[in-house]
């Protein structure tokens, strides 16, 4: 189950939290017989606290026969030419002792006969909402709301409900409305904005969540989750500058963060500084060799560098960590085939892809090791399964290419060959764009730019 932090209390999938307490909505009736939200303990904890505290023995739930509620609803609708607000009371009562099929009992029958009223509509969302079941609870807070726009607390209901159901998309529009009016700078403000941020985080709209985190970033300066989830929406929206920025004010929290260290390395990586990216992932792997993945993005980088040999060090220490790290056998089996060493790589190959399956790589470096072998039929397997799992990788096609011209099948060679042109162009016209701004062509590539020595 993910957890968001979100200052100093956090959203779960079953359950809000405030300073580690659980928390469930419940309305309360006003004066004005509207709904305001509040979040507090039920009011049986706080008897039974109270009688504990007086050396007696804690409130027992009340209990209610069958027969008495059959009784009682029996009467309810005999009066249903002439609702009586007693009905209404009890459905209230009810709820307030806890009893959830009762309260929603009375409130079904209440409603029978106030059918254009918000308030049942509203207090059955709420009761589906105390048993986790947001989804039920939505289109009885939508309907509410329809009734009765005004209601104190029910639009924050319904962006709740929807956020835990996991509909985050449908709960922007509604904590978009709640940031709207609630006034600058205010706690309520700042809540709605942190939501906000995570909705869109939740969503891989990580452009969208940067400006709201780093609004709730600036607020709370000492909240080191807000900026962590503020350096991964850099990254991921390849703003990669933006995320060293936060990475300095991370560290002025912790200066022991693995998990920046981290994030940092990952940006210079993209910046192309493979030594400064190194340097970062060698002092997470330091501060904390125990932290999922630092051994692996260490390795990684340093495979990208072909210091083969630390590379398959640091990928056998995350496997110390994680025994089915499939992506750590892949590449140390990658390694090997690097520098020529191939009889360990073929067992390794076959766990990673029984682990994972969707490892593309793991099929082409099977392709590769059965071709050097003269086992072609088992090569032109790998690399059609390589095809499908990574299709606009240059190696695979050009691998292909080779291998269908050492069959005699000349026509098919050249569709691959054509493929790995196109890709290689594409690639190379991508990174001329980003050198010249975009104001000419690079000369056309026919062959593919960048193929490992010994893939």
């Amino acid at each position: 189950m993910m957890t968001h932090h979100l200052r100093g209390y956090r959203v779960e999938g079953s359950g809000f939290q405030i300073a580690g307490v659980d928390y469930k909505p419940r309305f309360a009736t006003t004066p004005s017989s509207q709904a305001a939200w509040l979040y507090h303990p039920s009011p049986r904890a706080t008897i039974n606290v109270a009688a504990n505290q007086r050396g007696r023995e804690p409130v027992k739930p009340i209990v209610h026969s069958k027969l008495v509620m059959a009784l009682f609803l029996t009467a309810a609708s005999a009066l249903a030419q002439s609702p009586s607000p007693d009905l209404r009371q009890s459905a209230l009562a009810f709820e307030q002792q806890g009893n959830i099929a009762e309260s929603e009992q009375a409130w079904r029958a209440f409603l029978k006969t106030h059918s254009s009223d918000a308030e049942p509509y509203a207090h059955l969302g709420l009761l589906e909402a105390r048993q986790d079941h947001y989804s039920e609870a939505v289109p009885l807070y939508r309907k509410a709301l329809a009734l009765q726009p005004g209601m104190p607390g029910l639009r924050l209901n319904l962006a709740l409900a929807l956020f835990k159901a996991g509909d985050l998309k449908a709960a922007i529009p509604e904590f978009t409305t709640l940031l709207k009016s609630a006034p600058p700078s205010s706690p309520e403000a700042m809540r709605f904005t942190i939501l906000l941020g995570m909705c869109h985080y939740g969503l891989g709209q990580f452009s969208e969540a940067a400006p709201y985190l780093k609004t709730a970033a600036a607020a709370d300066p000492q909240n080191l989750p807000i900026r962590l989830a503020l350096a991964h929406s850099y990254l991921w929206s390849k703003q990669y500058s933006r995320v060293l920025d936060v990475y300095h004010d991370i560290l002025a929290l912790d200066p022991d963060s693995a998990e920046a260290d981290m994030l940092a390395g990952e940006a210079l990586d993209e910046m192309k500084d493979a030594p400064g990216a190194i340097d970062m992932f060698r002092k997470a792997a330091k501060a904390k060799p125990n932290e999922p993945n630092v051994h692996f993005g260490l390795g990684y980088l340093l495979l990208t560098e072909k210091q083969y040999p630390e590379a398959i060090k640091e990928f056998q220490a995350e496997l110390a960590n994680d025994p089915s790290h499939a992506q750590s056998m892949l590449y140390i089996a990658d390694a090997d085939i690097q520098m020529n060493q191939y009889a360990d790589a073929p067992p390794l190959l076959e766990k990673a892809i029984k682990l994972d399956p969707s490892l593309g790589l793991a099929h082409l470096d099977l392709g590769i090791l059965a071709a050097n072998d003269g086992r072609n039929d088992d090569a032109l397997r790998e690399f059609l399964a390589a095809e499908k799992l990574i299709p606009n990788d240059v190696n695979v096609h050009w691998r292909l290419g080779r291998l269908y011209r050492a069959m005699g099948r000349k026509e098919d060679a050249k569709i691959e060959l054509d493929k790995a042109s196109t890709i290689t162009r594409s690639a190379d016209q991508e990174l001329y764009k980003k050198i010249s701004g975009g104001q000419a062509k690079p000369p056309d590539a026919s062959t593919p730019s960048a193929v490992p020595t010994n893939k």
